[in-house]
């Protein structure tokens, strides 16, 4: 992992990082294929559209 320069800028990128995570990161081994594929389609639609609004 690379060094940051302030606290603040490492702060900044793991609140991103946490929530790109949290939207993609849906525990596959624990759900069936199926309902992965919806929720991965859920998750890039809502990414898609969050994105596109910034």
């Amino acid at each position: 992992m690379q060094k940051f320069k302030s606290q603040g800028s490492d702060q900044r990128f793991l609140a991103t990082y946490a929530v790109v995570h949290n939207t993609f990161n849906l525990q596959p081994h624990l759900i069936r294929r199926s309902t992965l594929r919806q929720f991965r389609a859920a998750a890039h639609q809502a990414w898609a559209e969050a994105t596109f609004a910034a």
